[in-house]
């Protein structure tokens, strides 16, 4: 049995906040159930966990943890769910709060916390042979891992979801937050900050990231966001391997949200249209190409490109759901472009995940022009649900979506190359011409049909890393 610790800051079902959670949620199960390992994960106590969650938790010690000059208190609760067993890390200075990211010492909260899973292993009836944090907010884990050696021979896997975020504070922080020599200093300083991710990448034994192109993008300066350098020193210890989806989860045979549950049919598929249309008040019509946004309302995701084509867009007769929150000026752009459009364009400015689903299962076409994108779930979602996505060739974007051939009959999706508005609205049309050809769209869907991205194969190659890295599984 091989004993991996996963340390993170978000899980489904307890607290989410983007796709990291979906991931830790998940792939601890797929590597319990496919390569039976024994698979455990540790998370902070937030106050927004839902109290259903929190009453079946279970005390089980508390601590000290040293911060810099000062102690904090830690309790640890624990919470068996679908036979994996979750740590929950409890402060109520840091972690009793409303929301879970966006305040002015969530590097502190994060230190404390990376700081408490270290002190936590002394306190534990479990011995991890690998630790595995994910994003910055666990980074300083890894580092405080290695320095501290708080278990012999364990080793440390760090996995970048986002290399955009990075938990930048003061250089000064070092000696209020770590009592340590001055030596470790340079492996947690980037530019003259203090750098969680930094800290991380410098620290780990191996280094991965959502998907095999995301891989090789941060190698690149305009990837980077700076330590293109640094990655470039680790390049042999950097693996991309594909994120999963809960294939269970996400099942339109099954899924409670949806009004008409389907295997593949497009009868089913139009049904679950035509309610869509009804419930957001669009005309209603079976037959007329329905295009969906589902997004955080923010420039990664390629929303300036939609803003240069969208009127030229709308001119044809099609259907567009745009669902989601984010920065004000798209919220205004997109609510004030469905005033204009009433009868071909809804503005859902909120995030319901009942509707989400209905939207993936009412679809024809789902949208994600990225910017850059580590991996992406939606659009492995869309296809779960038989939607055919449209995205820029980046990321895992490029490692899931591939672009229909009409001569081959190759293809489960539609892409474009360059971050331009222009080859976006081009795809665009040509969807639409894929569409009112029957053949040519019966093909597409039945690739679509095919494309299978759950956690099974992911958890394999996550397996095979574990075993090569810790020699205690030779």
């Amino acid at each position: 049995m091989k004993n991996v610790l996963f340390v993170a800051s978000e899980c489904t079902p307890f607290i989410k906040t983007g796709g990291l959670a979906d991931v830790i949620g998940s792939l601890p199960q797929a590597l319990k159930e496919n390569e039976g390992m024994d698979v455990r994960v540790v998370l902070p106590l937030y106050d927004e966990i839902p109290e259903k969650w929190q009453e079946q938790m279970t005390y089980h010690a508390s601590f000290d943890v040293p911060l810099g000059w000062r102690n904090q208190e830690a309790s640890i609760y624990t919470l068996e769910y679908n036979e994996i067993i979750y740590y929950f890390i409890a402060n109520e200075y840091y972690f009793t709060r409303k929301g879970v990211y966006g305040y002015y010492d969530d590097g502190e909260r994060f230190v404390f916390f990376c700081q408490a899973v270290i002190e936590a292993m002394a306190h534990l009836d479990f011995k991890p042979e690998i630790l595995h944090a994910h994003d910055w907010q666990a980074g300083m884990a890894v580092a405080l891992a290695k320095i501290m050696n708080p278990i012999a021979d364990m080793k440390t896997i760090f996995t970048i979801h986002n290399i955009k975020y990075q938990g930048v504070m003061p250089l000064g922080t070092f000696d209020d937050f770590f009592d340590l020599p001055a030596e470790h200093l340079g492996g947690m300083e980037w530019n003259g900050m203090l750098n969680c991710l930094k800290s991380a990448l410098f620290h780990a034994d191996k280094i991965t990231t959502v998907s095999p192109s995301y891989a090789d993008e941060i190698k690149d300066p305009y990837y980077s966001e700076g330590l293109h350098s640094l990655l470039l020193e680790r390049s042999d210890d950097i693996i991309g391997i594909l994120n999963g989806i809960d294939t269970k989860d996400y099942n339109p045979l099954t899924d409670p949200s949806i009004p008409v549950k389907y295997r593949s049919s497009r009868a089913s598929k139009k049904a679950n249209k035509i309610a869509i249309q009804e419930k957001v008040g669009l005309p209603v019509d079976g037959e007329k190409p329905l295009y969906i946004i589902i997004t955080r309302l923010v420039e990664q995701k390629g929303l300036h490109l939609l803003q240069h084509i969208l009127d030229d867009f709308l001119q044809e007769d099609v259907q567009l759901i745009i669902l989601g929150t984010g920065d004000e000026a798209f919220e205004m752009y997109f609510s004030d472009a469905a005033h204009r459009y009433p009868e071909k364009l809804v503005t859902l400015l909120t995030f319901d995940e009942g509707v989400a689903r209905q939207l993936y299962a009412s679809a024809d076409y789902f949208i994600m022009p990225s910017k850059f994108e580590p991996c992406g779930l939606a659009q492995l979602i869309a296809l779960q649900y038989k939607t055919v996505p449209i995205v820029r060739e980046t990321g895992g974007l490029k490692d899931t979506v591939f672009p229909f051939n009409e001569l081959t009959g190759e293809g489960n999706g539609f892409s474009f190359t360059n971050y331009n508005a222009h080859e976006l609205l081009t795809v665009l049309h040509y969807s639409l011409t894929i569409y009112h050809s029957r053949s040519l769209w019966l093909q597409l869907l039945k690739n679509v049909n095919k494309s299978q991205f759950s956690w099974k194969d992911s958890a394999r190659e996550y397996a095979i890393m574990y075993e090569q890295l810790s020699p205690i599984y030779v």
